[in-house]
């Protein structure tokens, strides 16, 4: 029998079909050894094999589908206790993350009461990853919490620059309380080098307040910006008398009460949502000052820090809503939500 099939010539080595002769395989093999073994670069190896650079590459990635190339990956035992890749992975892999960095120590029960600097290193990873993944034209939000005035803490000064920093929800409060809102906004700004865009209104307000100020220009200017960030930081807050909101007197132990009845385990912006991480709709969504859900969770650069077992719920509901596609946490949150 006569056809195209059974009269093709062989594939060459430099070709797109798998090596099917000993010659093949051994080009491939050598081309593995010269940038394997040796460290030469693709460049290198081409001029010693007396190839083009492309075909080199294309070498390369016979060794490699052969089986004539195994990678490995091993962290030394001495490391595995600081750095957390296989968890990671995992994390990744089960909310469909685009990264997860995992901090090896536990925050522990005390996330609330300790403010920021139970989030200092939580703050240098995500600052880390702020300053790898933000760009000169991108506009960044954040909401007030200790978690972000950690991050603001830790980033460095002139390694990364962005356009603007925007508010995402408001913060004026009827008391004395610090939310750390000009602290994150100033010093972010500076060290991004970047336009401050603030948010001057209260969390929640009454539905014709509320309704009001969203009409106004420059309110309602900051809003938009925020909306659309590129890259928005936030912690996910949980329902009790311990959590921020609380202590602002943003909220009072009727309406703590209320959320409860409605399954609300946690919070971001002031917004709630259940442990299945669907929202949960009440008066206080007319009243609220901030970026919805739906917008954080459009937003492809969206990073949640959080820690302590006292807001593992909040955060899990928080990635089965898919409000982050990054996360920073603690090793306890971590292993906690892998045994969900």
């Amino acid at each position: 029998m006569t056809s195209s099939e059974s009269t093709a010539t062989p594939p060459s080595p430099t070709g797109g079909s798998p090596p099917s002769t000993a010659e093949d395989l051994r080009l491939a093999l050598r081309a593995a050894t010269l940038y394997y073994v040796d460290r030469l670069t693709q460049a290198d190896v081409a001029a010693r094999l007396g190839v083009s650079r492309p075909t080199a590459g294309r070498l390369l990635t016979r060794a490699r589908t052969q089986g004539l190339v195994r990678i490995e990956v091993q962290v030394p035992t001495h490391l595995r206790e600081a750095l957390c890749s296989d968890e990671e992975r995992a994390l990744e892999e089960r909310f469909g993350l685009v990264e997860a960095v995992i901090v090896a120590d536990s925050v522990g029960h005390a996330a609330a009461a300790d403010g920021y600097r139970t989030f200092s290193g939580m703050g240098r990873a995500a600052a880390s990853l702020v300053a790898r993944r933000i760009r000169e034209g991108d506009t960044l939000g954040f909401t007030w919490g200790p978690e972000t005035v950690a991050i603001a803490k830790g980033l460095p000064s002139g390694v990364a620059r962005c356009a603007s920093v925007v508010q995402l929800d408001g913060s004026v409060s009827g008391i004395n309380y610090q939310t750390g809102v000009e602290y994150v906004l100033g010093t972010c700004a500076e060290k991004l080098q970047a336009n401050p865009i603030r948010l001057p209104v209260p969390l929640y307000a009454d539905p014709s307040t509320a309704a009001s100020m969203r009409s106004d220009s420059v309110i309602s200017r900051a809003l938009e910006v925020g909306r659309t960030a590129d890259m928005m930081l936030f912690g996910a807050g949980a329902v009790s008398t311990w959590t921020t909101l609380f202590e602002g007197s943003f909220l009072d132990t009727d309406m703590l009460s209320d959320l409860v009845d409605l399954d609300a385990v946690g919070e971001v912006g002031g917004r709630f949502f259940r442990i299945d991480g669907t929202e949960v709709r009440s008066e206080l969504d007319e009243r609220a000052m901030s970026v919805p859900l739906e917008d954080i969770r459009a937003c492809e650069g969206s990073i949640l820090i959080t820690g302590g077992a006292t807001k593992y719920q909040a955060a899990l509901g928080a990635l089965r809503g898919g409000l982050a596609k990054m996360l920073v946490c603690d090793i306890g949150c971590a292993r906690w939500l892998l045994s969900r």
